[in-house]
């Protein structure tokens, strides 16, 4: 009866896109997850009145930051095209998306690191300064667990466009559900394989939201 109903659907294709998208989102969110933590830190660590303050070190982070997460997705993917084939030798495949991914979500959740950082009383901080804290203990010792709710949900919402990111890299050849989607659902005007494709990327946005916000809960001592 599915068949009838889906006679398009090749579910062996479907599920080995899904695959590459979970690839792709996965490493993605990973390498997002730590390169943002580190910006975001440098961030917040030399703004004025801080540990590391540094104007001029300040401004060239936040330029960066500001620069790559005002790109559209689509144009950024364009403009990486050379630097990708440079480091992988391929523009074709979900490896190849990585870069693109990665360079577009890191600044994104640079400034959302940030924004948590921002929140911490600096009482706490200025508390562990008085004790004689190593910058090294204030980070892991202080702003990473006081902030952790925050990056988790920063994490989240990021993980989600990201997911959203690999659809949209798919359409010019990075493969996932996106370029199943676009290749064998819309140029062939099989709109059954469109809509299964959009309903597993659905799921698993809602998964990610499901489990981001089981996680928040856990860490959020308030």
């Amino acid at each position: 009866m599915l068949n009838e109903w889906l006679p398009n659907v090749d579910w062996e294709r479907m599920w080995e896109a899904t695959k590459e998208t979970l690839y792709m989102t996965s490493i993605s969110v990973i390498a997002t997850f730590i390169l943002g933590i580190i910006l975001g830190l440098l961030l917040f660590l030399t703004s004025k009145g801080n540990i590391w303050q540094n104007q001029l070190v300040n401004k060239i982070i936040a330029a960066f930051v500001n620069v790559f997460r005002s790109i559209p997705f689509l144009i950024l993917i364009v403009l990486l095209i050379p630097f990708t084939k440079m480091i992988l030798g391929t523009m074709i495949g979900e490896n190849a998306a990585l870069p693109a991914l990665i360079i577009g979500a890191a600044p994104f959740y640079a400034r959302m690191v940030e924004i948590g950082l921002r929140e911490i009383d600096k009482g706490v901080i200025e508390a562990s300064k008085s004790m004689g804290a190593k910058t090294s203990t204030i980070i892991w010792k202080v702003l990473i667990p006081e902030s952790m709710p925050a990056l988790v949900s920063g994490i989240t919402v990021t993980a989600i466009a990201l997911v959203g990111y690999t659809a949209m890299a798919g359409v010019i050849g990075a493969g996932g559900l996106g370029n199943l989607a676009y290749l064998e659902g819309f140029q062939r005007s099989r709109y059954d394989v469109v809509w299964i494709a959009t309903i597993i990327i659905l799921i698993i946005v809602f998964i990610i939201q499901m489990i981001g916000d089981l996680i928040t809960s856990k860490l959020d001592k308030r």
